[in-house]
């Protein structure tokens, strides 16, 4: 009853927060988010969003919650609704390292791209592409998954805890037919080949 209860009124509290205006997608607030656990993100850094694994065709993708206080903590890398695009080649293997310092439970599951609009995320939309119990959320931990991005299209990395990802929560991930390598393109920068 207690856990219920507590999680109503964390739904409520992440409702009202997200009818307030949203600050621009990678820019933090000046306010920092209470009860983070600095240490489970010290020292990642943007090389450390994308990179090669040791496998052949695999690649690695760090995915920190509420990295920043951008878009009142919603957000990846300090990024959201979509503003960081992760391209990987068809067929590639993703290794997800999904870190939320938070208290506030955040997760992260691979959805097709519109998905982001609903308020609930459903299943990922490749198998093995989301965190355990992905509504449910995590707080104050770090978890792995792994899966094959086995047919090209628009997706999205989104936060699966309800109205997050409606509220900007997520990044954009294109599997694509054609490229070659991974890039990743952060905010309005150019994309960057990963090597």
């Amino acid at each position: 009853m207690i856990s219920r209860l507590f999680l109503v009124s964390l739904l409520a509290t992440t409702l009202t927060q997200a009818q307030q205006p949203a600050a621009p997608a990678g820019h933090a607030h000046a306010v920092e988010i209470p009860g983070l656990k600095k240490e489970l993100f010290a020292g990642i850094t943007e090389a450390d969003f994308l990179k090669l694994s040791d496998k052949p065709k695999t690649v690695k993708i760090t995915l920190v919650a509420t990295y920043s206080a951008a878009n009142y903590g919603m957000n990846f890398n300090g990024y959201s609704h979509g503003k960081a695009i992760f391209t990987i080649p068809k067929d590639w293997t993703i290794e997800v390292t999904f870190i939320n310092p938070s208290p506030i439970p955040h997760s992260a599951v691979v959805v097709e791209k519109d998905t982001t609009k609903k308020l609930q995320m459903g299943e990922p939309y490749f198998k093995g592409g989301s965190v355990p119990t992905p509504a449910m959320g995590l707080a104050l931990t770090k978890a792995q998954f792994s899966f094959v991005a086995d047919e090209a299209g628009e997706y999205a990395l989104a936060c699966g805890f309800p109205a997050h990802a409606a509220n900007g929560h997520w990044l954009a991930l294109t599997i694509s037919a054609d490229a070659k390598a991974p890039t990743i393109q952060l905010g309005d920068n150019p994309a960057k080949e990963v090597k």
